[in-house]
């Protein structure tokens, strides 16, 4: 394990040293207490497209023209472009390095997935041209494009170049992927996600110069800031919902819905833009024609869009510490029981809670999409939440689309504004983002029923074996458990670190602190690392070492309990205990049942064997004792005489580290009166002897019961080592029969439903 590399052999010297060699050198681009340094450089990426949707054809074809400025100390000879919509050729490696297995029940993706992807998907580039029209060289390398400059770009200076492309749609729902249709048989129409769509510039960096890895479908992406015009054109019934603002609402709205959206501007309530009945109207009457949608957007590293006719659009305005933001969302009638009541008001709520934590969110928008979806762009997210045909949904359907809505609306800040390297750290965005989400869940509602956040939660993850667990601070491509490694587990740890290591005010201003610094910039786990040091005063270097770079889990076992209290010396106190302790020690079975059979003992049927010591109390109070005592009374300072009668009973605890993770110790006290107490210590009591440690604690009152972890924060795999005396643990399938489950865990059980019948 990583933890024993510092000095191995030893049972210290590893888990508490400083991270030194894990962490990119500082320089003068990042510095060491993690802001930005004195020559950070970021490039810049300016986009104009055009781009025609054809609903017969499921073809989406565009032209761009990109304006690429080279902030870099670096003369440049290429650049390099994504292509995700690669991801859908079969030639591209995805397709094919994935092990696969027959199951019994196979979906249709599945079997597509067997069958190998579809013929005729992937770009198709047209041409690639400079400013002037001259073409330019590129290649292509399954997602991504280089293309050779004329001439060396050099520090400081900008090339503006044209790309001409087209691609078949994909089918979302059979293929795959984050973009595409979603077709809908009942009456004909489709929902388009228009995400990932056209070739868009690479990362270059001070840190790893191009970030051209190629995009598999997981690791997902880094991009470079820019201002976006985007014109798409669409059939003329379509409503279209994209990244940044309209700026021809007035020529592709009816007049009566230009109206509601000026109505919206002022509204704190979600006015219906687009209304259920026109929608419906809509989807059955199909008008010919076309219309283009104008959307600009300043300072975002993406662009995404939707367009259907089937879609319900409403919006509200929402105050985000005293800044007006449009909070929008677009869903067609199968979502409307759900999304009518609840998403724009999550989208307000979203923004409101993570503003507080990191920014104020600073764009003009914020749009959630119903599209049986997760994945977010700026301003703009695909969401579920579909209700049964009866207009009723679970209790799970409502709380899963609650928390799905907060999760990638609150991707606006992590990573579209805090611009992490998805590809390379996928838990930077979607384990902080995570834990951005259990603060808004919590915020939403106190018995929200949050899966990931709570200690006690990523407990199953923990416990599992090795060769299936690896550090969070692992490629995005490599990891096997992704769910729990990527977004749970790194949200948890920071739930720990800011209620259990740090405390809320130090982790909220050195978190808000990490937000601020790197908004609209490009961080590593380096600059967020030491940032939470650098702003807390808070060594944390340990817990970064545990919770991101091992696998090992936190099991911290409560081993012995020593009860100790001092002999007062007072003959009057001490003889009747000293008395009362050797009865105890004394009795022994035969004892007993001799007395209860009725035994007649020697001693008592001749009584000349009866001498001194027979009659002799030994726990008397002599007067050489009341002398003595008096005379040490006497003798004693007044901060001796404080100790002697202070009656305090000492406990001698010992503790082991079973799992291997260092965590601070949680004890819970519970006194023979009835009374609680809990003490914290800080994880650095392991510093000297990271494998056991003894402490001694000093209590008023008499001990009957200690707890380790009560409040289960810190992850502790294994609970039936926690207290003394041992407790018994209801197995897993008691437990469930003596409780009920928690909101939102069921399978989909419809008590609404159940209820209307």
């Amino acid at each position: 394990m990583l933890a024993q590399g510092q000095n191995p052999g030893s049972n210290h010297g590893n888990r508490f040293e400083q991270l030194g060699y894990l962490l990119a050198d500082p320089n003068i681009y990042r510095s060491a207490s993690g802001v930005p340094g004195p020559k950070y450089w970021q490039q810049r990426a300016d986009y104009d497209i055009s781009a025609e949707l054809d609903e017969q054809q499921q073809r989406l074809t565009g032209s761009e023209a990109i304006t690429y400025y080279n902030n870099s100390p670096d003369p440049l000879t290429y650049i390099w472009l994504q292509l995700d919509e690669n991801e859908h050729d079969p030639k591209s490696d995805n397709n094919s390095f994935n092990d696969s297995k027959m199951n019994d029940r196979m979906s249709t993706r599945q079997v597509n997935s067997l069958l190998g992807m579809e013929q005729g998907h992937g770009v198709n580039i047209v041409k690639v041209t400079d400013a002037s029209g001259k073409a330019l060289p590129y290649t292509i390398n399954q997602t991504m494009m280089r293309i050779d400059l004329p001439k060396t770009l050099m520090p400081g200076e900008k090339i503006r170049f044209h790309v001409d492309w087209w691609y078949k749609i994909p089918n979302r729902m059979t293929l795959g992927g984050r973009g595409g249709y979603e077709f809908f048989p009942e009456d004909g129409n489709a929902l388009y996600t228009m995400a990932q769509w056209y070739p868009r510039l690479a990362v270059y960096s001070d840190f790893q110069g191009w970030q051209n890895k190629q995009f598999t479908g997981r690791g997902e992406f880094a991009l470079t800031f820019g201002n976006f015009k985007v014109k798409m054109t669409v059939p003329a019934d379509h409503v279209v919902g994209g990244t940044g603002e309209c700026r021809n609402y007035k020529e592709v709205l009816t007049p009566a819905q230009f109206q509601r959206w000026q109505q919206a501007q002022n509204a704190n309530e979600p006015v219906e833009v687009v209304t259920l009945a026109e929608a419906q109207n809509a989807m059955q009457s199909k008008a010919s024609g076309k219309k283009t949608w104008v959307f600009e957007a300043e300072n975002v590293r993406d662009f995404a869009w939707t367009s259907s006719r089937r879609l319900v659009w409403d919006a509200m305005a929402t105050n985000v510490e005293g800044k007006k933001v449009m909070a929008m969302s677009y869903y067609g009638p199968e979502a409307y029981p759900l999304y009518r009541r609840y998403s724009t008001k999550v989208v307000a709520h979203t923004l409101k809670v993570y503003s507080k934590h990191t920014i104020v969110y600073p764009y003009p928008v914020a749009i959630s999409v119903e599209a049986a979806n997760g994945m977010e762009y700026p301003m703009i997210c695909f969401n579920y939440g579909r209700a049964e045909k009866d207009g009723t949904y679970s209790e799970a359907t409502k709380y899963g689309m609650i928390s799905v809505i907060i999760h990638e609306v609150g991707h606006n800040f992590f990573p579209m504004i805090v611009n992490s390297d998805e590809r390379q750290w996928t838990w930077m965005d979607e384990g902080l983002n995570t834990f951005c989400q259990f603060l808004a869940e919590q915020e939403w509602d106190n018995n929200y029923p949050s899966r990931r956040g709570p200690a006690h939660l990523i407990t199953d993850y923990m416990r599992m074996p090795k060769d299936l667990l690896e550090p969070v601070m692992s490629n995005s491509e490599n990891i096997v458990q992704f769910g729990p490694n990527a977004y749970a587990k790194p949200a948890t740890a920071l739930n720990i670190l800011r209620e259990t290591v740090m405390g809320r005010e130090l982790f909220d201003y050195a978190f808000k602190e990490y937000a601020r610094r790197w908004a609209f910039k490009h961080p590593t786990p380096s600059d967020l690392f030491r940032t939470m040091e650098d702003a807390s005063a808070v060594d944390l270097d340990w817990f970064w070492r545990g919770w991101f770079f091992g696998t090992e889990p936190v099991d911290i076992s409560l081993d012995s309990v020593k009860w100790y209290r001092m002999d007062s010396k007072n003959p009057a106190v001490e003889n009747p205990a000293a008395q009362s302790a050797a009865g105890q020690s004394s009795q022994h079975i035969a004892q007993e049942r001799n007395k209860a059979a009725g035994v007649k003992f020697a001693v008592e049927q001749d009584t000349s064997l009866q001498d001194f010591y027979n009659k002799w109390d030994r726990y008397a109070v002599t007067p050489d004792q009341t002398d003595a005592y008096k005379k040490l009374q006497a003798s004693l300072t007044p901060e001796e005489k404080r100790l002697y009668e202070s009656k305090k009973n000492f406990y001698e605890l010992t503790f082991s580290n079973v799992g291997g993770n260092v965590m601070p110790l949680i004890i819970e006290w519970t006194y023979a009166d009835g009374t609680k107490e809990v003490d914290r210590i800080s994880a650095y009591i392991w510093r000297h002897n990271e494998n056991m440690v003894t402490k001694v604690f000093a209590k008023d009152k008499e001990v009957a019961s200690i707890r380790l972890d009560p409040y289960r924060e810190t992850a502790d795999i294994d609970e039936l080592n926690n207290s003394w005396p041992r407790q018994a643990v209801p197995s897993k399938f008691e437990l469930f029969r003596m409780q009920a489950p928690a909101r939102g865990t069921s399978s989909g059980g419809n008590p609404m439903q159940r209820a209307r019948q």
